[in-house]
């Protein structure tokens, strides 16, 4: 790989340091040089970033002198490239305890023993650095130009993967999302052992940083599409031993792959029209041809399982122009079969304007199902997603089955997950799956005047009152059926004194019967409670 910095070697080799001398720092030579500043300043510590070649005098640095070890470890501390000082004005020698500490941090100093144009020096540095910026700029112009070129080509990943081993003479390897693996040299493909524990990692690498992997240091770098992860890109270096014209040849190989990437999806996807009616026929219950459904679907196994998931989605424009909308539909469907695979899912989709059902089947690798907690990481995945007019997670509803092993049972785990959207757009309870609905199971099934006729049967008189009164019977009511009767808890909840709460419950007794909180009769008016909740779309 070329380097493009400029070191304080390369500068010592110019005219204009003809006359200079590097007296301390010999072992720092390889510094790079990033600009140069004029400082003759006590106070200096606000003016430097790092990186700067320092050209001074020497007035208030005190380099003749141990004195000034102090001032010289503030520029190390603020890793300054070196120094060049001008001897005669202000400074006749350098001190050889000044020597001695440069050399001990590897600091160069350049000494001038006659007097030098510090305009004339800026001016020099200046234009080398600033030509070497814009060959450095040209020739990642024409890389990235090569890294597209191979992208259109066949296997273009391993193209892109060998020039980069050409490039850093290093090896280089992708994982993506969906545990496929692409490497150069291919003599990797021998350790298989090594190739298990990348792919294993591949999802926890932290991108931009180093990972010891197999005792060999990878740095990675990630591959975005659409917003989202599909991969890293990995090469055999310290990323320290990266510099900034490294990381900027990386980055736009990694974009290279992602549009090859980009491409083969959206290509696969266009070919998913016959896994969208198998869908749908599952969705509505109608016949369909098994040899065809298992392109789509896991084979049946003893450990194999799915959920449904349907996502509402309100945010597309009814009267949206036909091919506008397959676009739309059709990056939102890499966009969720992506983020599926990640989290270890077989998905079988459709997309519609309204919804997208998504048969999210898996493998269970141990005797314990603990899906819950798999479904509920990749609903808050989804909720994240935010790809302007094409996907807004978190404007949308998610509803998940009952877990099911037979295909068969999909129209029946339609209507579930339906349920579990109805409870969340009625704003009654907060969750994502059909197991935790709990009574709304029931109450959904039954029509309005049925749901009414309960309610009035027993809540009635209370309703009655409330509705003349206004004394929050129906509330105090619910909150102290919640507790198990705990008079503490519902005053509390209530933030009312004991004495109010105990007026309330006299009049709810009254109002109900003394008898309400023995256990049948509880019982059905905590059913009536959640259905008067249900038809009034409210949750105290």
């Amino acid at each position: 790989m070329e380097n493009w910095k400029v070191t304080i070697n390369d500068i010592l080799g110019r005219d204009i340091f003809k006359n200079a001398k590097l007296i301390a720092g010999e072992k720092g030579k390889d510094r790079e040089i990033k600009w140069s500043h004029i400082l003759e300043m006590e106070a200096f510590d606000s003016f430097i970033n790092g990186g700067e070649l320092i050209l001074t005098t020497g007035s208030n640095i005190e380099f003749d002198s141990p004195a000034g070890i102090p001032k010289l470890n503030k520029l190390i501390e603020k890793d300054v490239a070196g120094i060049c000082i001008e001897l005669g004005t202000h400074v006749k020698a350098i001190a050889p305890e000044i020597i001695a500490f440069a050399n001990e941090h590897h600091f160069p100093i350049i000494a001038f023993s006659q007097i030098v144009k510090f305009v004339d020096i800026t001016q020099d540095l200046h234009t080398i650095i600033i030509n070497r910026h814009h060959q450095m700029l040209n020739h990642l112009h024409v890389l990235s130009n090569q890294f597209n070129e191979l992208s259109l080509e066949p296997n273009g990943i391993l193209k892109i993967l060998k020039k980069l081993y050409d490039l850093f003479h290093a090896t280089a390897l992708l994982i993506t999302d969906d545990k496929k693996a692409f490497y150069y040299p291919l003599k990797l493909k021998e350790r298989t052992e090594f190739m298990n524990l990348i792919m294993n990692n591949s999802i926890k690498l932290e991108p931009y940083r180093d990972h010891l992997l197999d005792n060999e240091y990878y740095t990675t770098f990630p591959i975005k599409g659409l917003g989202h992860s599909w991969g890293n890109l990995c090469l055999q270096k310290k990323s320290n031993d990266l510099d900034e014209f490294s990381f900027s040849v990386m980055d736009r190989a990694s974009l290279a792959i992602a549009q090859i990437l980009l491409r083969n999806r959206t290509i696969e996807e266009r070919k998913q029209n016959q896994e969208e009616e198998i869908v749908q026929k599952l969705l509505h219950g109608e016949e369909f041809e098994s040899s065809i459904a298992h392109k789509f679907l896991p084979a049946p196994a003893n450990n194999s399982y799915y959920r449904l998931i349907l996502i509402e989605n309100n945010s597309i424009e009814e009267n949206l122009k036909e091919e506008d909308w397959e676009e739309i539909k059709l990056q939102q469907s890499i966009i969720l079969r992506s983020l599926l695979k990640k989290n270890g899912f077989f998905p079988a989709m459709s997309v519609t304007k309204n919804k997208i059902a998504v048969i999210a089947s898996f493998y269970n690798k141990s005797n314990t199902i603990r899906d819950i907690d798999s479904f509920t990481i990749l609903a808050k995945e989804i909720r994240n997603i935010h790809e302007n007019h094409i996907f807004h997670g978190d404007h949308y509803g998610i509803g998940i089955s009952s877990l099911q092993k037979d295909y068969k049972k999909i129209a029946a785990c339609c209507h579930e997950a339906n349920e579990v959207l109805f409870i969340q757009k009625k704003k009654l309870l907060d969750t994502l799956f059909y197991e935790e609905i709990g009574v709304y199971r029931l109450l959904s099934k039954l029509n309005q005047n049925e749901l009414k006729a309960y309610v009035s049967e027993y809540l009635g008189p209370l309703l009655e009152y409330e509705e003349k009164i206004k004394g929050n019977l129906l509330l105090t009511l619910s909150i102290f059926l919640d507790t198990m009767g705990s008079k503490k808890e519902t005053s509390d909840r209530l933030y009312i004194v004991r004495q109010t709460l105990y007026h309330r419950l006299e009049k709810i007794e009254e109002l109900l019967g003394d008898d309400f909180m023995e256990p049948t009769k509880r019982q059905a008016i905590e059913l009536a409670v959640s259905a008067y909740k249900m038809l009034n779309n409210t949750e105290f």
